[in-house]
């Protein structure tokens, strides 16, 4: 289930394990436990940010894989900085506010590298762009972060296609991690994503299930809609609703990747049974017509 995310590389497993809230669920023990029951089924991918967990979650799974090199020859770490909080763990911070310049990057990935304890990181993304972000200097990051052997690969988050663009003139980007669910369909249309089939690299995609509001139980009348079709398409595919949302979701020709932020190994593997299902365009546009609340023009 592993696919290149540009023409080259780097492969990644197709479902991502997004670690964003293992710090709250999950011990050590946890931890390693579910990393390997990921890997069982052929979920390889990590994905991480700095400032998850308030700048905890990195050094917890780190612990988990420490003593077992098998496990990181085995898996994929994706990780993200830029993003300054306002929390007991970096008292310095004075506002949340983002941060690009190549000190502050190189000084990330080193805390990063420590944290995960690990030599490299197969993918460092700028998590989100800054209004004061200088292209040279985070290019001059990436570059000497690449020739030192410590980052393999990078690319950017919440990007819009003009940002994705003037970054990726200074140096070269190997994907952009969004959110997209069928309560967020601006990728759809705002060139996001035919940017990523131009440049010919695949995108992430964080929040697929929509936070977890299509479970909501006062859900809003957009909500309502959508699972209505959903449910019919249950019916059909003898599956559940969050697996017709991420095939929803994996149809589109740009071959996303759905970051999966569940720590629930049955709700991972889920998703993976997910890719087996296709849905017909028409079932397609049935989910999106329900989003919006009206046939497509």
């Amino acid at each position: 289930m592993s696919m290149l995310i540009s023409e080259k590389d780097p492969k990644f497993s197709r479902i991502v394990a997004g670690c964003m809230n293992w710090g709250i669920h999950l011990s050590v023990e946890q931890c390693r436990k579910l990393i390997e029951d990921c890997l069982s089924i052929g979920v390889t991918t990590f994905d991480h940010a700095d400032i998850y967990g308030h700048y905890t979650v990195e050094a917890l799974f780190g612990n988990a894989m420490k003593g077992a090199s098998s496990i990181r020859e085995q898996v994929q770490l994706i990780t993200k900085c830029g993003i300054r909080l306002v929390t007991p763990n970096r008292p310095q911070n004075l506002i949340k506010s983002y941060k690009t310049t190549k000190t502050y990057i190189i000084e990330s990935v080193e805390r990063s590298l420590k944290n995960l304890q690990t030599d490299y990181i197969d993918m460092l993304l700028i998590h989100r762009p800054s209004p004061l972000m200088n292209p040279s200097e985070i290019a001059e990051a990436f570059l000497l972060l690449k020739s030192e052997g410590k980052v393999l690969n990078f690319g950017v988050s919440n990007f819009t296609a003009t940002q994705f663009d003037m970054l990726n003139s200074y140096v070269h980007l190997q994907t952009n991690q969004i959110e997209i669910s069928p309560l967020q369909l601006s990728p759809f249309t705002d060139g996001r994503l035919d940017q990523c089939l131009l440049h010919k690299i695949k995108p992430m995609a964080y929040s697929v299930l929509g936070g977890g509001i299509f479970f909501d139980k006062r859900p809003t009348a957009q909500v309502m809609r959508i699972n209505t079709v959903v449910n019919q398409l249950n019916k059909k595919y003898n599956t559940t609703s969050d697996q017709i949302v991420l095939a929803w979701v994996m149809k589109h020709p740009s071959g996303i990747l759905p970051v999966m932020g569940s720590t629930k190994i049955h709700r991972i593997e889920a998703a993976v049974e997910s890719m087996t299902i296709q849905l017909t365009d028409e079932e397609w546009f049935m989910i999106w017509q329900a989003s919006v609340g009206e046939e497509v023009a």
